[in-house]
């Protein structure tokens, strides 16, 4: 089972991917001159079928650290090669297990 939402009196599991990005010289560039970029960047995520539900810039190895949502792997596959196409970013992409989901499947 994946991370997801929890609805009172009702647990939805949503499979939740977390996404390590890392910005290219072009990608830089861009968010430079653009800044609500990355807001249109999480607009797009959403029309193909999934949520950015947390971001962070950080600093170190990668420059954004996403928490995304999306109804199943393929989706997530779609929004990943389709982000990573345009030269303006890497992606690492990973699926997300709940601890006590992964606690129970030990057991």
């Amino acid at each position: 089972m994946f991370v997801g939402r929890t609805t009172p009196g009702k647990e939805e599991i949503v499979p939740t991917y977390i996404v390590l990005s890392t910005l290219t010289d072009h990608g830089l560039k861009t968010l430079k001159e653009n800044p609500n970029r990355l807001t249109e960047v999480n607009a797009e995520i959403s029309r193909m079928g999934a949520t950015v539900r947390e971001q962070w810039a950080v600093l170190g190895q990668y420059d954004f650290i996403n928490v995304i949502e999306a109804p199943d792997n393929e989706t997530m596959t779609r929004v990943s090669v389709e982000i990573g196409s345009r030269g303006s970013v890497r992606l690492v992409t990973l699926p997300a297990v709940d601890a006590r989901e992964f606690i129970k499947s030990l057991k």
